[in-house]
């Protein structure tokens, strides 16, 4: 029989799990995998990716992936690195899954967002420009876009 956690445990619990979206912010460029930040915070893999889906609404590894093309997308509107040197830059390993995500997220694929970026973002201060472009997650891009 399982007793159900006092306010400081849950507590504790959430703190837990902040650390490990700090992390994730921190490091989104190294190789992180469940194992690694599970450990990190004295958790099984699959509770991690549990607990963490019920507190912040996303699995860790979408969460992980959504840093990455965030910064993809900073990356790519400066325009001087190219689409495969920025996957590598924001800690992907493999191109045609960035690519995949990245299309996932923003609705078009990173070349294209590159070009498009280099002119319509140039003008607009860049606190805005992370706001309209910020990527939408859990696959909810217009459909019409996604073409």
């Amino acid at each position: 029989m399982t007793s159900r956690p006092t306010a400081e445990q849950r507590l504790r619990h959430l703190a837990q799990l902040r650390r490990v979206r700090d992390r994730i912010d921190r490091e989104y460029a190294q190789p992180l995998d469940i194992e690694a930040l599970a450990r990190g915070v004295h958790m099984s893999a699959g509770h991690l990716s549990r607990e963490f889906r019920i507190a912040y609404g996303e699995s860790p590894y979408s969460y992980l992936m959504t840093r990455r093309i965030e910064r993809a997308m900073a990356l790519l509107r400066r325009g001087d690195l190219s689409v495969t040197e920025v996957c590598f830059a924001v800690g992907c390993s493999s191109l045609g899954t960035f690519s995949t995500r990245f299309t996932e997220l923003v609705g078009v694929p990173p070349s294209a967002y590159r070009r498009e970026a280099a002119g319509g973002l140039a003008e607009m201060p860049s606190c805005v420009a992370r706001q309209v472009t910020r990527p939408i997650r859990n696959r909810e891009a217009p459909a019409a876009s996604r073409t």
